[in-house]
């Protein structure tokens, strides 16, 4: 006698299947109550800083067609952010005589590009002390 499984088809019969007791926990919707500690955000979603880092980078290229070397600094304003990127403006050989830029990017809370300008141009290889 050869086995169902073996055969192809499904004549065995089947074991009833088990229904779990346990409940599950719900999730409060907005109008439930809230945990204490756990408060619920105020006003818009706040972007974080890496999202806005990178949004940033991404728009001065589109803007300049500059590829960003690195982020050097950024910070949190009351409407978004402002960050700080080193970006190459002209190759050269050797490459410690490249010319660098950093520009100072500003998005609006939705990493939304508000102004971009340039603040210095300086050699790869020119060392510079921090003010």
């Amino acid at each position: 006698m050869t086995d169902a499984r073996q055969r192809g088809d499904d004549s065995r019969p089947r074991r009833p299947t088990q229904k779990t007791t346990a409940k599950t926990t719900q999730r409060p919707t907005p109008t439930s109550t809230h945990e204490p500690g756990h408060e619920p955000r105020q006003g818009p979603t706040r972007m974080r800083g890496a999202k806005a880092a990178s949004l940033a980078a991404q728009q001065l290229h589109d803007l300049t067609g500059r590829d960003a070397e690195a982020v050097v600094g950024m910070e949190r304003t009351d409407d978004g952010w402002r960050i700080e990127i080193e970006a190459l403006e002209l190759r050269r050989i050797p490459e410690t005589t490249d010319v660098l830029a950093c520009y100072a990017v500003e998005l609006d809370g939705d990493g939304d590009l508000v102004s971009c300008r340039r603040l210095r141009r300086y050699v790869r290889g020119a060392a510079e002390e921090d003010r």
